[in-house]
């Protein structure tokens, strides 16, 4: 069955997250000049939304060590500004994406009073990779793991959007014991792997990469993304999507996952246990929406709650609606909530459609 939510307003919600580091940073965005080289900081400073511009002054990179392996992964995240609610929140992203997916919602989770990390996915966001692992699945499942025992270390609750939702179902059944729910958003999980691309010369798949971070093609991929989304805001979406592609190992890492096969996940879903929301954009043009309906059979223990008038990433367009379902869904324990910015201050954070 589904369920309607009322439509949310056209204006991005105002926020109240004020960024706190002691680190050397640039002027555009209070982020780290030993985070982000420099030629990527020019690029950023290029972005006028304010929650993005807020988000990039949070990330911050933790050492992981993967398995088997010496040399450790500078990953990029976000780190909570609440602590100790009864489970900690964990965002991933979709496909060759970054943890700037959560840029309006994150902060609305957090006012909520919960726990939540926003974490980039192994080869792809802004992990340092000038050591670059093979990034195929099985690298990026125990770079998940390691930043769990590290740094996370209680059975959390998992967001996958798009293909993250590939992740986390993934990642819940080889490591159950580091997950307690799940939240999966507008599923990608159906797809086996990565087709017949896996089989592409890598001299032609390095070609294919190359256009997949153009321009054009990242405005019309963002354009059918989102539902009815203006022409400005489009061409903004499509720079912050694409600012991760950006960097010189991205190419590599992401050929590498292509040619691996990709994720194939539909075998594990009946596998999955834990109490699962799924969430489905109502005009997802991306992913049938047949298929969230589909998910919600296989699965045994979840719910599933529609957005209307929405497409496939509902955490940047209606980050009202995901923020409210998400907190429904996860039990608190902290009545706390972040302070609001000035109002007059707020006014400048609201985004216009």
């Amino acid at each position: 069955m589904m369920f309607n939510l009322t439509t949310i307003t056209a204006a991005t919600p105002s926020m109240g997250i004020s960024p706190i580091s002691n680190r050397r940073t640039s002027r555009f965005f209070g982020a780290s000049a030993d985070v982000f080289p420099p030629f990527l900081l020019k690029e950023m400073e290029k972005i006028k939304d304010p929650f993005a511009r807020k988000l990039v002054s949070r990330i911050e990179m933790l050492p992981v060590e993967l398995s088997g392996s010496k040399n450790c992964i500078m990953s990029s995240c976000v780190k909570p500004m609440v602590q100790d609610t009864a489970a900690p929140l964990v965002l991933l992203h979709g496909f060759d994406s970054s943890c700037l997916e959560w840029r309006y919602a994150l902060p609305l989770l957090e006012q909520a009073g919960l726990e939540t990390w926003a974490i980039d996915i192994l080869g792809w966001g802004f992990n340092n990779l000038e050591n670059l692992p093979f990034c195929n699945v099985d690298s990026k499942r125990d770079h998940l793991f390691q930043f769990w025992k590290s740094y996370i270390k209680r059975p959390m609750l998992l967001v996958g959007p798009s293909l993250g939702a590939a992740v986390a179902i993934d990642f819940a059944t080889n490591h159950p014991e580091a997950v307690d729910k799940l939240i999966l958003i507008n599923a990608s999980v159906y797809a086996e792997g990565t087709g017949n691309l896996s089989k592409l010369p890598r001299s032609v798949a390095f070609a294919g990469v190359s256009l997949l971070k153009s321009l054009p093609l990242r405005f019309y991929a963002t354009n059918k993304t989102f539902s009815s989304l203006p022409f400005v805001t489009c061409l903004e979406w499509t720079q912050i999507a694409r600012l991760h592609c950006l960097l010189p190992w991205w190419k590599e890492a992401t050929v590498d996952f292509m040619s691996s096969g990709g994720y194939n996940v539909s075998a594990q879903i009946n596998q999955v246990l834990n109490k699962t929301l799924v969430i489905w954009g109502e005009n997802d043009q991306i992913v049938d929406s047949k298929l969230s309906v589909r998910l919600h059979c296989e699965l045994s223990n979840a719910i599933i709650r529609q957005i209307p008038n929405c497409g496939h990433i509902p955490h940047v367009e209606k980050p009202d609606a995901v923020a409210d379902l998400i907190t429904d869904f996860v039990p608190r324990q902290l009545p706390y909530t972040l302070p609001s910015l000035p109002e007059q201050e707020q006014n400048i954070l609201v985004h216009q459609f």
